[in-house]
């Protein structure tokens, strides 16, 4: 029998070399958009053979530090992180980009992020029939089972134990939303861009913000 060689990342499935090939051939900017049990990553990047560079990106943490109370990886999360992404990129004069998936499944927190970059200013190829509902987006869902559950007070609690823990009143979810929406919209990005080096500096690194260096093929 004889050996046939695959490549290593082909081997583990983290490489979709077709994908990719026509990707670099393309000379487009891509997003790419990684969803964890916990957060949710999304960046701009620019491929090049010698190694894609990051343009810009955001991340569900910075949520948090602008007021976030809800969940970080819920559809809601993924909207806004993607709102906040497709404002640093519209900043830094990107327009348009094409989303790249790689070998991950196109998910509807993957389209409810996608939905969030393209509200933010960039032009992506997509359809309005992939997007959530808006009530989906809003976390309406989430409001209406918190308001279900209420009667079962310990299942309630148990449940939304860390956005209570964060002042959040989980019947109030999508007037948060919105409320945080608004404030995303009306975000000075050059401040916070500002702010977030300015952190970083005082923590004592010697490296600029991660969307100024060159990064690995990571998908």
């Amino acid at each position: 029998m004889s050996y046939i060689h695959t490549l290593k990342r082909i081997r583990e499935r983290k490489t979709n070399y077709h994908k990719r090939s026509s990707l670099l051939l393309s000379k487009k900017r891509f997003i790419t958009i990684k969803v964890t049990n916990q957060n949710i990553l999304t960046q701009v990047i620019e491929p090049s053979i010698t190694g894609d560079k990051v343009i810009t990106s955001a991340h569900s943490t910075n949520l948090a530090k602008l007021g976030w109370k809800g969940s970080l990886n819920s559809l809601p999360a993924c909207y806004l992180t993607g709102l906040l992404l497709g404002k640093k990129a519209s900043f830094r004069g990107i327009e348009n980009a094409i989303l790249y998936t790689g070998k991950d499944a196109f998910t509807e927190r993957l389209s409810s992020c996608l939905k969030g970059i393209i509200d933010g200013g960039i032009e992506i190829p997509s359809s309005e029939d992939s997007f959530p509902s808006t009530e989906r987006i809003s976390g309406e869902h989430i409001a209406n089972y918190a308001s279900a559950l209420k009667s079962d007070s310990e299942t309630y609690n148990k449940r939304f134990s860390n956005i209570i823990k964060n002042g959040l009143n989980p019947e109030n979810y999508k007037s948060h939303f919105e409320e945080f929406k608004e404030k995303i919209m009306n975000l000075e990005i050059q401040n916070f861009i500002k702010d977030k080096n300015n952190r970083i500096e005082s923590n004592g690194k010697n490296k600029v913000e991660a969307e100024d260096n060159i990064s690995k093929e990571s998908t």
